[in-house]
């Protein structure tokens, strides 16, 4: 081979002999090409296509809709034609009336049936003499009809001198009867051909007006059916097609009438109420546990859907929210737009929220213990302080207050609460404990009080109570603050406010967290009076927080939407108005925010005469009495002595728990501020404890409290 050759392969004599590879293959070699799709793949594919695509399923659901509107409407009219003709009316409202227990209205049915019957009776036999009867009275009309015509003749003979015009009237009247003969059978023909039509169109006018096609051929709003205004056929079918058999096989029996098991359809607030009288061999329960479906079966979400049970048996009463309604605002409380409003106590009812019905829903809160329970973030706060500033503006009220999130949701009652506790630390669990022994110590001193003694409100609220219930820790004695034992200071303490508290003005109000056994024991949430209950998870949860008759009476805050339903609460009271024979009400409660609220607290302050708050209880050391009586008159001029012993307790159980009105005089005697009368009843002077503070000893030689 010459050197300028350029070889198309090598040669190599190491590896083993190989076929020559060549460098041009790469080029050679032709590309790998699909092989081409048959036709008859093609064609199979642009049917399934044409076939699957929206506007060939519109297509057929429109054409299938109204022929169908057509079968639907002559079932529907052969049903009319059918009741009209025979008594099958009265059978249906017959046995809608028996399976309903109604016997006054099955005999009134009964009775009309028969009256029918025998009118129905009648014609047929008047029919059997109608031809005989129609034949005479041709024969004397016609007869008498000739004799006029022939008399007319007659007449016009002898007035035209024509002898002729004796049956001209006669000839007019047959040559009229000629023309209508010729008009008719001209008519005749396009009735005859345009009539089937005309009757295929007014049954499909009655079909499409009753939606006489299933429901996949309807178009879509008529699917959709929200916001479809409430009606006896809509409730019936709605029942019908629960899933129920007996109730299903009785509606069936009962046909169009079914709706005789619906009381009216009243309207209520922001939807509808009907109160449904099930058939025997249903029971409200069944009707209760299918609630999303009977829900979806009207055209609604399953939280604008509630069902109770009123008093009358086997009747489950239905409330049906306006498509929506549920999510809009219920307006500001009056507490923000009345600037005016003031509280009473006794006689007065908080401006809570409303109900569904729309009407205001407003709790008394006298002499009752108060539970609000919930999961978190769902507005349990909020409610509960709706509450209590309301009755803030009740000037003899008196609040101790513990706030275990601290977040400052209660920061606005510092100067009108007594005692004011922030925090979810142990030690805040411990002084919120010491907080609600003093209002049991403040009790047993009511209590032993002469009878007849009226004694001013105290309310002890606890927010987010869980902590204290839940705290591990004990004290010196090795008694647990938290817990549900004998033991238990913190559940030891509210029982004993829950047992004897009301009689003498001397209520607990708790907030907490998703109720259980271990946060709430069942002795605590049973001693509220008043039980109330946001957005829960589980049914279990709901019977724990508002009790086993509220939930079998239809409750179900388990139901409520978290997040969504914020501050919407179930609410088993004797203290609200609820609808006669229901065990709770549903109240969606004003919000206040805290802006708001420290405006309302500012008018609360303003009422009374100074309020000095305390903020820690302080345990175990040697005291001060002066200075202390000092720190709890505060800045009003004039303490009554009953309540500087009350506020002394407060700040110290331990140094005064255990004080008399004697204490207090021994430890004022000779320091010129001893208690003086004013307006008849014994006082302490808020400038003579001051003076008294300024004139003593240098030395700090007050007396410890002994």
């Amino acid at each position: 081979m010459s050197d300028n050759v350029v070889p198309l392969f090598e040669e190599t004599t190491s590896a083993p002999e190989r076929p020559p590879v060549l460098v041009a293959a790469a080029v050679a070699t032709p590309v790998a090409q699909k092989p081409p799709v048959p036709l008859w793949v093609r064609s199979g594919r642009a049917i399934r296509t044409a076939v699957t695509h929206e506007h060939t399923k519109t297509a057929v659901r429109a054409v299938a809709r109204n022929g169908l509107y057509v079968v639907g409407g002559t079932r529907i009219v052969a049903r009319r034609t059918w009741d009209g003709r025979t008594a099958s009316r009265y059978e249906r409202l017959l046995r809608a009336a028996e399976a309903a227990g109604n016997m006054e209205a099955a005999a009134e049915w009964e009775e009309r049936g028969q009256r029918f019957r025998q009118e129905r009776h009648r014609r047929r036999m008047d029919l059997l003499t109608a031809p005989v009867d129609a034949a005479k009275g041709a024969l004397v009309g016609t007869g008498m009809g000739i004799g006029a015509l022939v008399a007319l003749g007659v007449v016009l003979a002898i007035a035209n001198k024509d002898v002729t015009d004796v049956v001209t009237p006669l000839m007019a009247v047959i040559e009229f009867i000629r023309l209508l003969i010729t008009i008719v059978t001209i008519v005749w023909g396009s009735l005859v051909t345009i009539g089937p039509f005309l009757a295929l169109l007014g049954l499909w006018a009655v079909g499409r007006h009753q939606q006489a096609a299933p429901q996949w051929a309807l178009p879509a709003n008529a699917r959709n059916g929200e916001g479809e205004p409430i009606t006896p056929s809509i409730v019936v079918l709605a029942l019908r097609n629960l899933g129920i058999a007996p109730l299903r096989n009785a509606i069936k029996e009962m046909g169009d009438a079914g709706a005789s098991m619906l009381g009216p359809i009243r309207i209520a607030g922001c939807g509808v109420e009907v109160d449904v009288t099930l058939p025997s061999g249903v029971s409200t329960n069944e009707v209760q546990n299918r609630r999303r479906k009977l829900a979806e079966n009207l055209a609604r979400h399953e939280h604008e859907v509630f069902i109770t049970i009123p008093q009358a048996a086997r009747t489950v009463r239905l409330w049906i929210a306006d498509s929506g309604a549920l999510d809009e605002p219920i307006g500001p409380s009056p507490l923000t737009t009345d600037q005016e409003m003031t509280a009473n106590y006794k006689t007065g009812r908080a401006p809570w929220g409303q109900d569904l019905r729309g009407d205001a829903a407003a709790p008394s809160l006298y002499q009752r213990h108060l539970l609000i329970t919930g999961l978190s973030n769902q507005g349990k706060t909020a409610a509960l302080r709706a509450l209590a500033l309301w009755l803030a503006l009740d000037r003899s009220v008196e609040f101790r207050i513990a706030d275990l999130k601290g977040a400052g949701d209660w920061a606005m009652f510092d100067g009108l609460a007594t005692v004011l506790i922030q925090g979810p630390t142990d030690d805040h669990v411990i002084q919120a404990t010491e907080m609600v022994e003093s209002g049991v110590s403040e009790m047993e001193r009511r209590l032993q009080a002469p009878p007849g003694t009226v004694f001013p409100p105290l309310v002890l609220l606890v927010d987010e109570a869980q902590v204290a219930f839940m705290c591990p820790l004990q004290d010196e004695e090795k008694r647990p603050y938290g817990g549900s034992k004998a033991t238990s200071r913190y559940f030891m303490a509210t029982r004993k406010i829950h047992n004897q508290g009301r009689a003498v003005n001397v209520t607990l109000w708790q907030g907490t967290q998703d109720p259980t056994d271990q946060n709430l024991p069942k002795l605590v949430r049973e001693g509220a009076h008043t039980r109330a209950s946001l957005a829960l998870g589980t049914e279990s949860q709901a019977r724990m927080a508002l009790g086993d008759k509220a939930v079998d009476g239809g409750a179900a805050p388990n139901l409520l939407r978290p997040g969504l339903d914020k501050g919407t609460l179930v609410v088993a009271s004797d203290g609200i108005e609820i609808p006669a024979g229901q065990a709770s009400i549903t109240v969606r409660t004003h919000y206040i925010d805290t802006e708001t609220a420290a405006q309302i607290t500012a008018r609360a302050k303003a009422m009374r005469d100074g309020v000095t708050t305390l903020h820690v209880i302080e345990r175990g050391e040697d005291r001060d009495p002066l200075a202390d009586i000092a720190t709890v008159i505060g800045n009003a001029p004039r303490l009554l002595t009953q309540d500087v012993l009350q506020r002394l307790a407060t700040l110290n159980e331990d140094a005064y728990g255990a004080w008399t009105h004697a204490d207090l005089k021994r430890v004022l005697e000779g320091t010129g501020a001893e208690p003086y009368k004013s307006d008849g009843r014994m006082v302490v002077g808020r400038e003579r404890i001051a003076r008294a503070l300024t004139n003593r000893d240098t030395d700090g030689s007050a007396s410890a409290a002994r």
